[in-house]
């Protein structure tokens, strides 16, 4: 596997689908949409877009348990009945179009006339055929209908909001787009890119993991570059624009069940100076971040936006995925994994295979003398380290293999089997550097390398005279790497003569 072909993202622990469906017909805005759909029936009018008329949005809050008589409460019914719409809960005809004609009577105050006028001028609405699957289908047609209803919400949340569409009113009435400074497309991928954000917060071992992330953290992700050092009062006027256009944008999402959102303190917005900068939160004081808002993925949430990621053709793998591949594919992928999640994604993968036989297909695929080969052996070793004596014929099958004999000795003497034979000083030599390239694979520089090296080296008089000349591809590069890592002055010194030596003795 080349370096451009592993994944580029953690693999992340979903719910089954069955807790995830549960959790999507919880969610408040999906169940009133599927409350609004058992309810829609001959009686039900819409408008041209499939909206629903305005004189039965009172009725649906009714419905929802919200209060008819409040604005936000008729804007939230409105907002369902588009969700049914939009998900196929709700199946609408729209008004036919009489081409403005009229049919000339003045009666418009009588109950027949307004009756006739209502009908001529609205279609009519009834329950979808997907509003069967809510009940009746399986927990992936439930998820099928939340990430339609999710789509929607999403496409809702990138749209301004009424008072910036009012301020943007041209003296015709019009909305001037190039005073509102909106553009559908910049909206959508600002959304997109914070949700990656959060997703990979969320999934990245030592991130945010089931911690809700501070809001000005998220937006600094956005808006402060990479190589920056300390944000300039420029860059932290963005971060707290940025910081209170996601609090609007997370009040929307929160509804769907994508995420649990903490929102930005009021008190804070009301005062006179406006907030605080974000860059000026002490970090140390959690009730402190946390009045900044605070927004945390749920399991569906995680669902959601890793469909979205493969949907865009992004790799974003799931722990349990590579349960029924060989053990080729499993040895490939995990390598790239951090060791908790490679542990998880090995444990799925032997669970559901006889012992004996897993131990050997794992063997087989540890074999190679390619660059991903050390690690390949790593994450082997990884695997048969929980495996019981039902694993031993394959492992000693392997002693005298030149890839695999060392492997299979640190196994067998790890349980204490007393007549393994000794491995000969070249497979010693060999195994050290093998288990180095594959540290350095996995983890790179890391504090406690130096004592491996060291740990590795200590026992073997005239180590760098003779390890020069192992064949292992990774002979070179892990001299160079001992050179500067090894904690002894002297040994490091041999280290990097021993490198010079590997790479002039390499064919050009």
């Amino acid at each position: 596997m080349s370096a451009d072909s592993h994944p580029t993202l953690p693999p992340v622990r979903l719910h089954s689908d069955a807790e995830l469906a549960r959790d999507a017909l919880g969610a408040p805005l999906f169940a009133r949409a599927v409350r609004l759909a058992r309810w829609a029936g001959p009686d039900t009018r819409v408008g041209v877009g499939g909206e629903l008329a305005a004189a039965q949005l009172p009725e649906a809050a009714a419905l929802l348990g919200l209060d008819a008589a409040d604005a936000d409460s008729v804007g939230y019914a409105s907002q369902a009945w588009r969700v049914a719409v939009d998900t196929g809960l709700v199946d609408v005809t729209e008004p036919e179009d009489d081409g403005g004609e009229d049919d000339g009577g003045e009666d418009d105050g009588g109950e027949g006339g307004g009756v006739q006028g209502e009908e001529e001028r609205f279609g009519t609405a009834a329950p979808g055929e997907d509003l069967a699957l809510v009940t009746g289908g399986a927990p992936g047609d439930v998820l099928d209908l939340w990430l339609a209803a999710l789509d929607t919400v999403l496409a809702d949340t990138a749209v301004p909001d009424l008072d910036d569409l009012v301020d943007a009113l041209d003296a015709g009435g019009e909305i001037d787009f190039d005073r509102l400074d909106w553009n559908p497309g910049r909206e959508a991928d600002f959304l997109d890119g914070v949700l990656a954000n959060l997703y990979l917060l969320t999934v990245t071992e030592g991130g945010a993991a089931d911690e809700p992330v501070p809001l000005p953290v998220l937006a600094a992700s956005m808006v402060v570059p990479d190589d920056m050092g300390e944000p300039t009062d420029a860059v932290l006027e963005q971060v707290s624009d940025a910081m209170m256009r996601l609090d609007d944008q997370f009040r929307q999402l929160e509804p769907i069940g994508l995420v649990e959102f903490r929102p930005v303190d009021e008190e804070l917005m009301a005062e006179a100076d406006g907030p605080r900068e974000p860059g000026t939160a002490n970090a140390a004081d959690d009730e402190d971040v946390s009045r900044y808002g605070m927004v945390r993925l749920t399991p569906l949430g995680l669902y959601g936006i890793r469909a979205r990621m493969l949907e865009a053709g992004i790799d974003a793998p799931a722990v349990g995925e590579l349960a029924e591949k060989g053990a080729d594919a499993l040895l490939d992928a995990v390598s790239f994994y951090s060791e908790n999640a490679a542990q998880a994604e090995i444990e799925q993968w032997l669970a559901g295979r006889e012992p004996s036989a897993a131990a050997a297909e794992l063997l087989a695929a540890a074999r190679g003398d390619d660059e991903g080969g050390p690690l390949r052996r790593l994450r082997c070793q990884q695997a048969l380290a929980p495996a019981g004596p039902e694993a031993e014929p394959a492992v000693r099958s392997v002693l005298d293999d030149p890839e695999l004999g060392g492997l299979a000795r640190v196994w067998l003497a790890e349980r204490g089997v007393s007549d393994v034979p000794a491995p000969d000083p070249e497979m010693v030599f060999w195994l050290t550097v093998d288990t180095i390239a594959a540290q350095l694979a996995a983890d790179g520089e890391t504090e406690e390398l130096p004592l491996l090296m060291e740990t590795l080296t200590a026992h073997h008089a005239g180590f760098f005279e003779q390890v020069w000349r192992v064949e292992h591809p990774a002979t070179a590069y892990v001299l160079e790497a001992m050179g500067r890592l090894h904690p002894d002055r002297k040994a490091a010194k041999e280290a990097r003569k021993a490198a010079f030596k590997a790479r002039s003795r390499r064919p050009a």
